[in-house]
């Protein structure tokens, strides 16, 4: 492949993003393709400190605008430093949420105006976007009982993950999962919505089914 491919992985809390990442990674290196997988916010070191403050429960009472502006602080560390120079060797690049997530969880969750955040994007990113991106879509309840039920296994007790955003309210969620489900239906061409309620196995198949007939598009 002469040219770098972007796919994104979004979806709301226990939907199963990090083991479909891992997996579709697997597979595409396997057939040859170099992949760099990644997250947000996060990436690299700075924006892995940024990644601090938002998301652990003691990192702070952010309001929706700061968090925004946090949020793109890390995401220009991120595109400059690693998405777009691997973008530019021919790698693809995986990462675990992108700028639809914040569109979902500041705008539609928190109600941050949705067209401060798209004008923040065009500013910082000059109008970098996935070529494909991945929704993995559950009920919130069934999601946030996923969370935890994982923690439960890692740690051996019953406990909530560390983190702020999992911990507000059922309607929170519900208001994020409608939002995440608007952008994949505004953006049809680039956006798969995937039943996550699936087996990973039948989620796995659809992420790759679907991600090969685009990357045999581009070549």
């Amino acid at each position: 492949m002469n040219k770098g491919f972007f796919i994104s992985f979004e979806g709301g809390e226990g939907s199963g993003k990090t083991s479909q990442i891992n997996r579709l990674a697997e597979f595409l290196t396997a057939r040859g393709y170099k992949t760099v997988s990644t997250r947000e916010p996060g990436g690299t070191p700075e924006a892995e400190k940024i990644r601090d403050l938002l998301v652990k429960r003691d990192g702070g009472n952010w309001s929706p605008e700061a968090e925004t502006l946090l949020l793109y602080a890390a995401r220009s560390m991120h595109a400059k430093q690693i998405i777009r120079p691997a973008l530019d060797e021919g790698n693809i690049v995986i990462t675990d949420r992108f700028s639809d997530s914040t569109l979902a969880y500041q705008g539609y969750g928190h109600g941050y105006p949705l067209e401060k955040i798209k004008e923040i994007d065009n500013i910082i990113l000059s109008g970098l976007k996935p070529n494909l991106t991945f929704l993995l879509d559950i009920d919130p309840e069934e999601g946030i009982k996923r969370s935890t039920r994982r923690l439960t296994e890692q740690t051996g007790k019953f406990e909530r993950m560390e983190d702020r955003f999992e911990k507000l309210d059922i309607e929170f969620h519900k208001k994020l999962r409608k939002g995440f489900l608007d952008i994949a239906k505004e953006n049809p061409e680039r956006c798969h919505i995937i039943d996550a309620a699936q087996s990973m196995e039948q989620v796995t198949q659809s992420i790759i089914g679907i991600a090969e007939k685009h990357l045999d598009a581009q070549k």
